[in-house]
């Protein structure tokens, strides 16, 4: 993998975000209710974030093994709601069960009734998981040994389907289809896959690459479907970030590399803002990595609507396998 050449930060020339964490972005989440974005960073250890579905609370998940939820209205203290044996790498709102759904690296998945100090159901998994997205009933869930679990939460106790990953190597993002009848999936090989649940759309199955420039291959870091337009983002490890639709195959925007990783991106609730990090992800380990000196960036771009609305089933795209 090459070093990054260019040094500009915001070459998309987007809205920087003042006063950003000061080590790098570990995820960013918006309100479902208005632009208010949650950053967490490995500056407090916090992984990963998610917002109740009325806007007024915050949930973070963290490597000290416990989930804290902040009450925003009343500005009070946060509370400890869930706790696992390993760092809490997921986590996900689900209104529909008025439960939240924690993901570790203790192997497991937990859900919580955050008035109760105890899960209601602990599942068990093969492996860390590393990635998680849910579209009740839908839920999608990624192990470090590359199985994909799949979950019906209308039966949460059982697993719906389990498959290895159409990818190669090593799973580092999901995201459920807005419709439920299926889910992308990022590699660390530059490489995304889309999978349909119904064992009779198989045939609609495949995968493609993506950020990658000549030789160097980076890892695709998050996956986020459009609200509106169920078009999709994928933000990578080259400093990129591009706008897809899967219903033609096609790349609708190629935006221009950062000087930095981004390691995560998000869309807000009507998909007229799209949030992403610029800043170290990681991937080249602690010993190229220097806090004194290094800058972490969150940007807001403005996507145009023909940058995330799908277009005719007619067309090709160069990104295609």
């Amino acid at each position: 993998m090459s070093s990054f050449g260019a040094t500009n930060t915001n070459p998309n020339k987007s809205h920087e975000v003042t006063s950003p964490p000061s080590d790098s972005v570990s995820s960013l989440s918006f309100s479902p209710k208005a632009n208010f974005l949650i950053a967490t960073s490995w500056d407090n250890q916090v992984l990963c974030s998610a917002w109740k579905d009325d806007g007024t609370t915050v949930f973070t998940g963290s490597c000290d093994k416990q989930v804290k939820m902040w009450p925003l209205l009343s500005g009070g203290q946060p509370t400890t709601v869930a706790v696992h044996d390993g760092p809490i790498k997921e986590i996900a709102w689900i209104p529909e069960m008025n439960v939240l759904a924690t993901g570790s690296w203790d192997k497991t998945i937990k859900y919580w009734d955050t008035r109760q100090q105890n899960p209601v159901h602990t599942q068990q998994l093969p492996d860390l998981c590393c990635t998680m997205d849910v579209r009740h009933p839908l839920m999608v869930v990624g192990t470090a040994d590359r199985n994909l679990i799949v979950f019906n939460l209308q039966n949460p106790q059982n697993e719906y389907k389990r498959i290895i990953s159409p990818l190669k190597y090593q799973t580092r993002c999901v995201a459920a289809f807005p419709d439920q009848q299926g889910f992308l999936v990022g590699s660390i090989e530059g490489r995304v896959g889309v999978h349909h649940l119904d064992d009779a759309l198989q045939d609609k199955n495949f995968t493609f690459r993506c950020h990658r420039e000549n030789n160097d291959i980076y890892s695709v870091n998050s996956l986020n479907f459009h609200p509106v337009h169920h078009t999709f983002a994928t933000a990578g490890s080259d400093g990129a970030f591009h706008f897809w639709d899967k219903n033609s195959k096609q790349r609708l925007k190629n935006m221009q590399r950062c000087s930095q990783p981004i390691p995560c991106g998000t869309f807000n609730n009507d998909g007229s803002i799209y949030a992403y990090a610029v800043c170290y992800d990681w991937s080249k380990g602690a010993e190229t990595h220097n806090p004194t000196t290094a800058k972490n960036y969150i940007y807001l771009h403005i996507p145009q609507d023909t940058d995330v609305k799908g277009r005719s089933q007619t067309a090709s795209t160069g990104g295609r396998r």
